[in-house]
Protein backbone atom coordinates (compact mmCIF):
# COMPACT_ATOMS: atom_id res chain seq x y z
CA UNK A 1 0.00 0.00 0.00
CA UNK A 2 2.89 2.35 0.81
CA UNK A 3 4.59 1.72 -2.55
CA UNK A 4 1.30 2.34 -4.37
CA UNK A 5 0.89 5.69 -2.61
CA UNK A 6 4.49 6.66 -3.43
CA UNK A 7 3.94 5.68 -7.07
CA UNK A 8 0.74 7.75 -7.30
CA UNK A 9 2.38 10.81 -5.73
CA UNK A 10 5.39 10.45 -8.05
CA UNK A 11 3.10 10.19 -11.10
CA UNK A 12 1.11 13.25 -10.03
CA UNK A 13 4.37 15.12 -9.44
CA UNK A 14 5.54 14.22 -12.95
CA UNK A 15 2.21 15.40 -14.37
CA UNK A 16 2.54 18.68 -12.47
CA UNK A 17 6.04 19.12 -13.89
CA UNK A 18 4.81 18.59 -17.43
CA UNK A 19 1.93 21.02 -16.87
CA UNK A 20 4.37 23.62 -15.50
CA UNK A 21 6.68 23.18 -18.48
CA UNK A 22 3.71 23.55 -20.81
CA UNK A 23 2.80 26.88 -19.20
CA UNK A 24 6.34 28.23 -18.91
CA UNK A 25 7.77 27.36 -22.33
CA UNK A 26 7.40 30.08 -24.94
CA UNK A 27 4.73 29.59 -27.62
CA UNK A 28 6.22 29.89 -31.09
CA UNK A 29 4.91 29.62 -34.63
CA UNK A 30 7.78 27.50 -36.02
CA UNK A 31 5.70 24.28 -35.63
CA UNK A 32 8.76 22.40 -34.34
CA UNK A 33 10.97 23.24 -37.32
CA UNK A 34 13.98 24.43 -35.26
CA UNK A 35 16.20 21.45 -34.49
CA UNK A 36 17.97 22.87 -31.42
CA UNK A 37 15.04 22.51 -28.93
CA UNK A 38 14.58 18.88 -30.02
CA UNK A 39 18.26 18.08 -29.49
CA UNK A 40 18.22 19.70 -26.04
CA UNK A 41 15.02 17.88 -25.02
CA UNK A 42 16.17 14.42 -26.09
CA UNK A 43 19.67 14.98 -24.67
CA UNK A 44 18.14 15.82 -21.28
CA UNK A 45 15.82 12.82 -21.57
CA UNK A 46 18.77 10.53 -22.30
CA UNK A 47 20.61 12.02 -19.33
CA UNK A 48 17.68 11.27 -17.03
CA UNK A 49 17.43 7.77 -18.47
CA UNK A 50 21.13 7.18 -17.81
CA UNK A 51 21.48 8.78 -14.38
CA UNK A 52 18.18 7.94 -12.69
CA UNK A 53 18.50 4.79 -10.57
CA UNK A 54 15.95 2.09 -11.23
CA UNK A 55 14.93 2.10 -7.59
CA UNK A 56 13.59 5.65 -8.07
CA UNK A 57 12.62 5.28 -11.71
CA UNK A 58 10.11 2.55 -11.01
CA UNK A 59 8.07 5.03 -8.95
CA UNK A 60 8.41 8.05 -11.23
CA UNK A 61 8.00 6.32 -14.59
CA UNK A 62 5.30 3.69 -14.66
CA UNK A 63 2.05 2.94 -16.44
CA UNK A 64 0.15 5.57 -14.45
CA UNK A 65 2.65 8.32 -15.30
CA UNK A 66 2.54 7.48 -19.01
CA UNK A 67 -1.26 7.41 -18.95
CA UNK A 68 -1.57 10.77 -17.18
CA UNK A 69 0.88 12.47 -19.53
CA UNK A 70 -0.46 10.84 -22.69
CA UNK A 71 -4.20 11.17 -22.08
CA UNK A 72 -5.28 12.94 -18.87
CA UNK A 73 -3.35 16.17 -19.50
CA UNK A 74 -4.25 16.33 -23.24
CA UNK A 75 -7.92 15.64 -22.41
CA UNK A 76 -8.04 18.67 -20.12
CA UNK A 77 -6.17 20.91 -22.57
CA UNK A 78 -8.41 19.72 -25.40
CA UNK A 79 -11.48 20.58 -23.33
CA UNK A 80 -10.07 24.09 -22.84
CA UNK A 81 -9.32 24.37 -26.55
CA UNK A 82 -12.90 23.49 -27.50
CA UNK A 83 -14.36 25.94 -24.98
CA UNK A 84 -12.14 28.89 -25.92
CA UNK A 85 -13.16 31.21 -28.79
CA UNK A 86 -9.85 30.72 -30.62
CA UNK A 87 -9.82 28.17 -33.44
CA UNK A 88 -6.11 27.43 -33.83
CA UNK A 89 -5.90 25.45 -30.58
CA UNK A 90 -8.64 23.08 -31.79
CA UNK A 91 -6.56 22.10 -34.79
CA UNK A 92 -3.38 21.85 -32.69
CA UNK A 93 -4.83 19.38 -30.19
CA UNK A 94 -6.59 17.42 -32.94
CA UNK A 95 -3.14 16.96 -34.48
CA UNK A 96 -1.96 15.63 -31.12
CA UNK A 97 -4.73 13.04 -30.96
CA UNK A 98 -4.01 11.93 -34.53
CA UNK A 99 -0.48 11.03 -33.44
CA UNK A 100 -0.21 10.66 -29.68
CA UNK A 101 -3.65 9.36 -28.79
CA UNK A 102 -3.60 6.68 -31.45
CA UNK A 103 -0.07 5.56 -30.55
CA UNK A 104 -0.93 5.34 -26.85
CA UNK A 105 -4.20 3.47 -27.30
CA UNK A 106 -2.77 1.23 -30.00
CA UNK A 107 0.29 0.17 -27.99
CA UNK A 108 -1.13 0.04 -24.47
CA UNK A 109 -1.83 -3.68 -24.84
CA UNK A 110 1.96 -4.21 -25.02
CA UNK A 111 2.22 -3.42 -21.30
CA UNK A 112 1.56 -7.05 -20.40
CA UNK A 113 4.15 -8.30 -22.90
CA UNK A 114 7.05 -6.14 -21.73
CA UNK A 115 9.53 -7.84 -19.39
CA UNK A 116 9.68 -6.35 -15.87
CA UNK A 117 13.45 -5.75 -16.15
CA UNK A 118 12.97 -3.40 -19.11
CA UNK A 119 9.65 -1.82 -18.19
CA UNK A 120 11.22 1.32 -16.72
CA UNK A 121 12.90 2.14 -20.01
CA UNK A 122 9.69 1.59 -21.94
CA UNK A 123 7.65 3.93 -19.76
CA UNK A 124 10.41 6.56 -19.64
CA UNK A 125 10.79 6.69 -23.41
CA UNK A 126 7.03 6.75 -24.04
CA UNK A 127 6.42 9.43 -21.37
CA UNK A 128 9.10 11.66 -22.90
CA UNK A 129 7.71 10.97 -26.38
CA UNK A 130 4.17 12.05 -25.48
CA UNK A 131 5.47 15.19 -23.77
CA UNK A 132 7.56 15.91 -26.88
CA UNK A 133 4.41 15.80 -28.99
CA UNK A 134 2.63 18.71 -27.29
CA UNK A 135 5.17 20.82 -25.35
CA UNK A 136 5.65 24.33 -26.82
CA UNK A 137 8.84 24.97 -28.84
CA UNK A 138 8.91 21.23 -29.57
CA UNK A 139 5.39 20.67 -30.96
CA UNK A 140 6.23 17.22 -32.25
CA UNK A 141 2.64 16.53 -33.29
CA UNK A 142 2.74 19.49 -35.72
CA UNK A 143 6.08 18.25 -37.04
CA UNK A 144 4.64 14.79 -37.68
CA UNK A 145 1.51 16.33 -39.18
CA UNK A 146 3.42 18.59 -41.59
CA UNK A 147 5.99 16.02 -42.74
CA UNK A 148 4.07 12.72 -42.59
CA UNK A 149 0.32 13.20 -42.23
CA UNK A 150 -0.27 15.86 -44.91
CA UNK A 151 2.07 14.63 -47.67
CA UNK A 152 1.58 10.88 -47.18
CA UNK A 153 -1.37 9.91 -44.98
CA UNK A 154 -3.98 12.48 -46.05
CA UNK A 155 -3.96 11.55 -49.78
CA UNK A 156 -4.10 7.87 -48.84
CA UNK A 157 -6.95 8.06 -46.34
CA UNK A 158 -9.20 10.32 -48.43
CA UNK A 159 -10.59 7.51 -50.64
CA UNK A 160 -10.53 5.18 -47.62
CA UNK A 161 -12.76 7.60 -45.69
CA UNK A 162 -15.38 7.51 -48.43
CA UNK A 163 -15.41 3.71 -48.33
CA UNK A 164 -15.66 3.71 -44.54
CA UNK A 165 -18.66 6.05 -44.68
CA UNK A 166 -20.37 3.57 -47.02
CA UNK A 167 -19.48 0.69 -44.71
CA UNK A 168 -20.86 2.51 -41.68
CA UNK A 169 -24.09 3.26 -43.53
CA UNK A 170 -24.40 -0.42 -44.47
CA UNK A 171 -23.65 -1.56 -40.91
CA UNK A 172 -26.22 0.85 -39.55
CA UNK A 173 -28.86 -0.51 -41.91
CA UNK A 174 -27.94 -4.03 -40.84
CA UNK A 175 -28.15 -3.05 -37.18
CA UNK A 176 -31.76 -1.98 -37.68
CA UNK A 177 -32.54 -5.66 -38.07
CA UNK A 178 -31.22 -6.92 -34.73
CA UNK A 179 -31.41 -10.57 -35.83
CA UNK A 180 -28.23 -10.12 -37.86
CA UNK A 181 -26.31 -8.93 -34.82
CA UNK A 182 -26.85 -12.03 -32.70
CA UNK A 183 -24.44 -14.13 -34.75
CA UNK A 184 -21.74 -11.46 -34.65
CA UNK A 185 -22.22 -10.94 -30.92
CA UNK A 186 -22.03 -14.66 -30.12
CA UNK A 187 -18.79 -15.01 -32.10
CA UNK A 188 -17.35 -11.93 -30.37
CA UNK A 189 -18.25 -13.28 -26.91
CA UNK A 190 -16.11 -16.42 -27.41
CA UNK A 191 -12.99 -14.52 -28.53
CA UNK A 192 -10.00 -14.25 -26.14
CA UNK A 193 -9.96 -11.13 -23.95
CA UNK A 194 -6.81 -9.78 -25.64
CA UNK A 195 -8.42 -10.01 -29.08
CA UNK A 196 -11.63 -8.40 -27.77
CA UNK A 197 -9.57 -5.48 -26.48
CA UNK A 198 -7.78 -5.04 -29.81
CA UNK A 199 -11.09 -5.04 -31.71
CA UNK A 200 -12.61 -2.59 -29.22
CA UNK A 201 -9.69 -0.17 -29.49
CA UNK A 202 -9.64 -0.51 -33.28
CA UNK A 203 -13.32 0.46 -33.51
CA UNK A 204 -12.67 3.52 -31.38
CA UNK A 205 -9.54 4.70 -33.21
CA UNK A 206 -9.35 3.62 -36.88
CA UNK A 207 -12.32 5.47 -38.40
CA UNK A 208 -11.97 8.52 -36.09
CA UNK A 209 -8.26 8.68 -37.00
CA UNK A 210 -9.03 8.72 -40.72
CA UNK A 211 -11.75 11.35 -40.25
CA UNK A 212 -9.50 13.44 -37.97
CA UNK A 213 -6.72 13.47 -40.57
CA UNK A 214 -9.15 14.74 -43.22
CA UNK A 215 -10.61 17.30 -40.79
CA UNK A 216 -7.20 18.66 -39.81
CA UNK A 217 -6.18 18.93 -43.48
CA UNK A 218 -9.05 21.36 -44.24
CA UNK A 219 -9.48 25.01 -43.28
CA UNK A 220 -12.93 24.33 -41.81
CA UNK A 221 -12.92 24.44 -37.99
CA UNK A 222 -16.29 22.80 -37.26
CA UNK A 223 -15.06 19.32 -38.21
CA UNK A 224 -11.90 19.84 -36.13
CA UNK A 225 -14.05 20.69 -33.11
CA UNK A 226 -16.35 17.71 -33.72
CA UNK A 227 -13.52 15.16 -33.75
CA UNK A 228 -11.59 16.86 -30.95
CA UNK A 229 -14.76 16.57 -28.84
CA UNK A 230 -14.92 12.88 -29.72
CA UNK A 231 -11.29 12.28 -28.70
CA UNK A 232 -11.86 13.99 -25.35
CA UNK A 233 -14.82 11.71 -24.61
CA UNK A 234 -13.22 8.57 -26.01
CA UNK A 235 -10.03 9.28 -24.08
CA UNK A 236 -12.07 9.29 -20.86
CA UNK A 237 -13.86 6.09 -21.93
CA UNK A 238 -10.52 4.45 -22.68
CA UNK A 239 -9.15 5.38 -19.26
CA UNK A 240 -12.25 3.93 -17.58
CA UNK A 241 -11.97 0.74 -19.66
CA UNK A 242 -8.24 0.46 -18.93
CA UNK A 243 -8.90 0.75 -15.20
CA UNK A 244 -11.92 -1.55 -14.97
CA UNK A 245 -10.87 -4.36 -17.28
CA UNK A 246 -8.41 -5.72 -14.72
CA UNK A 247 -11.39 -6.65 -12.56
CA UNK A 248 -14.29 -6.75 -15.04
CA UNK A 249 -12.68 -7.71 -18.35
CA UNK A 250 -13.81 -11.29 -17.90
CA UNK A 251 -17.47 -10.29 -17.42
CA UNK A 252 -19.56 -11.20 -20.51
CA UNK A 253 -20.67 -8.05 -22.30
CA UNK A 254 -17.97 -5.75 -20.86
CA UNK A 255 -16.26 -5.03 -24.18
CA UNK A 256 -19.62 -5.08 -25.97
CA UNK A 257 -20.78 -2.24 -23.74
CA UNK A 258 -17.58 -0.31 -24.48
CA UNK A 259 -18.08 -0.80 -28.24
CA UNK A 260 -21.69 0.43 -28.16
CA UNK A 261 -20.65 3.42 -26.06
CA UNK A 262 -17.88 4.18 -28.57
CA UNK A 263 -20.35 4.06 -31.47
CA UNK A 264 -22.70 6.35 -29.57
CA UNK A 265 -19.88 8.86 -29.10
CA UNK A 266 -18.62 8.56 -32.66
CA UNK A 267 -21.54 8.71 -35.08
CA UNK A 268 -23.00 12.12 -36.00
CA UNK A 269 -26.54 10.72 -35.97
CA UNK A 270 -26.36 10.37 -32.16
CA UNK A 271 -24.26 13.46 -31.28
CA UNK A 272 -23.20 11.46 -28.22
CA UNK A 273 -19.78 13.06 -27.80
CA UNK A 274 -21.25 16.56 -27.79
CA UNK A 275 -23.87 15.56 -25.19
CA UNK A 276 -21.32 13.91 -22.88
CA UNK A 277 -18.94 16.83 -23.41
CA UNK A 278 -21.50 19.49 -22.47
CA UNK A 279 -23.33 17.69 -19.67
CA UNK A 280 -20.44 15.90 -17.94
CA UNK A 281 -16.91 16.91 -18.98
CA UNK A 282 -17.31 20.69 -19.19
CA UNK A 283 -18.94 21.05 -15.73
CA UNK A 284 -16.32 18.73 -14.20
CA UNK A 285 -13.52 20.80 -15.75
CA UNK A 286 -15.09 24.08 -14.57
CA UNK A 287 -15.29 25.45 -18.12
CA UNK A 288 -19.04 26.02 -18.43
CA UNK A 289 -18.82 29.83 -18.58
CA UNK A 290 -16.05 29.70 -21.17
CA UNK A 291 -18.11 27.35 -23.35
CA UNK A 292 -21.11 29.70 -23.09
CA UNK A 293 -18.88 32.54 -24.34
CA UNK A 294 -17.74 30.43 -27.29
CA UNK A 295 -21.34 29.51 -28.10
CA UNK A 296 -22.31 33.19 -28.03
CA UNK A 297 -19.46 34.05 -30.40
CA UNK A 298 -20.51 31.22 -32.72
CA UNK A 299 -24.11 32.51 -32.72
CA UNK A 300 -22.81 35.93 -33.78
CA UNK A 301 -20.78 34.36 -36.59
CA UNK A 302 -23.82 32.42 -37.77
CA UNK A 303 -25.95 35.57 -37.77
CA UNK A 304 -23.40 37.45 -39.83
CA UNK A 305 -23.26 34.53 -42.23
CA UNK A 306 -27.00 33.89 -42.55
CA UNK A 307 -28.47 37.41 -42.30
CA UNK A 308 -27.77 40.61 -44.16
CA UNK A 309 -25.84 43.19 -42.06
CA UNK A 310 -28.85 45.40 -41.23
CA UNK A 311 -31.01 42.53 -39.97
CA UNK A 312 -28.09 40.98 -38.09
CA UNK A 313 -27.43 44.31 -36.37
CA UNK A 314 -31.05 44.54 -35.14
CA UNK A 315 -30.97 40.97 -33.79
CA UNK A 316 -27.65 41.57 -32.00
CA UNK A 317 -29.03 44.71 -30.35
CA UNK A 318 -32.11 42.82 -29.15
CA UNK A 319 -30.04 39.94 -27.77
CA UNK A 320 -27.60 42.33 -26.07
CA UNK A 321 -30.49 44.20 -24.45
CA UNK A 322 -32.04 40.96 -23.20
CA UNK A 323 -28.80 39.70 -21.63
CA UNK A 324 -27.87 43.09 -20.17
CA UNK A 325 -31.03 42.94 -18.03
CA UNK A 326 -30.30 41.13 -14.76
CA UNK A 327 -34.00 40.60 -14.12
CA UNK A 328 -34.73 36.89 -14.84
CA UNK A 329 -38.40 37.74 -15.46
CA UNK A 330 -37.63 40.18 -18.30
CA UNK A 331 -40.55 40.49 -20.70
CA UNK A 332 -39.58 38.51 -23.79
CA UNK A 333 -42.82 39.52 -25.57
CA UNK A 334 -41.93 43.19 -25.19
CA UNK A 335 -38.51 42.49 -26.65
CA UNK A 336 -40.08 40.59 -29.54
CA UNK A 337 -42.46 43.48 -30.31
CA UNK A 338 -39.54 45.90 -30.26
CA UNK A 339 -37.62 43.66 -32.65
CA UNK A 340 -40.56 43.48 -35.06
CA UNK A 341 -40.93 47.25 -34.86
CA UNK A 342 -37.29 47.60 -35.88
CA UNK A 343 -37.89 45.27 -38.83
CA UNK A 344 -40.93 47.29 -39.94
CA UNK A 345 -39.05 50.57 -39.74
CA UNK A 346 -36.22 49.02 -41.72
CA UNK A 347 -38.65 47.92 -44.46
CA UNK A 348 -40.28 51.36 -44.49
CA UNK A 349 -36.89 53.03 -44.78
CA UNK A 350 -35.99 50.73 -47.64
CA UNK A 351 -39.25 51.51 -49.49
CA UNK A 352 -38.75 55.23 -48.90
CA UNK A 353 -35.25 55.11 -50.37
CA UNK A 354 -36.53 53.07 -53.28
CA UNK A 355 -39.35 55.54 -54.03
CA UNK A 356 -36.95 58.46 -53.82
CA UNK A 357 -34.70 56.73 -56.30
CA UNK A 358 -37.58 56.31 -58.72
CA UNK A 359 -38.62 59.98 -58.33
CA UNK A 360 -35.09 61.10 -59.01
CA UNK A 361 -35.15 59.12 -62.22
CA UNK A 362 -38.46 60.60 -63.53
CA UNK A 363 -38.45 64.18 -62.21
CA UNK A 364 -36.18 66.78 -63.89
CA UNK A 365 -33.41 68.23 -61.78
CA UNK A 366 -33.07 71.95 -61.15
CA UNK A 367 -30.02 72.21 -63.38
CA UNK A 368 -31.71 70.42 -66.30
CA UNK A 369 -32.16 72.63 -69.35
CA UNK A 370 -35.80 72.73 -70.54
CA UNK A 371 -34.96 74.42 -73.83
Amino acid sequence: MGELMISMLASLGMLAGVALAYQVLERTSERGRKIRPHLIFWALSALVLFLLPKSFGKYIFDSLTMTLVATAFPIYESLKAICTPEDDDDKKWLQYWIAGGIIFMGTSWLDGLIKPDNVVYWYEIMTFFFAWLFLPKLNGCALIYDHITVPYLAPTVKPLAAKMNNWIAAIYQTAVNAAHLWVVWIVFMFLPATLKRIITVAIGTVYPSVSSILAAATEEIADDTYWLTYWCCYGCLFLIMDFLEKWMGWVPGFYTFVIFTTIYLMLPMFQGADKVFRTILVPLAGLKEMLMLRDAIQIKKDMLKDLDPERAKIVRKAIAKFYSDDDPTANADELKNELMSEYKSMRFSFRERLSRGKNNETEPKEITSLV
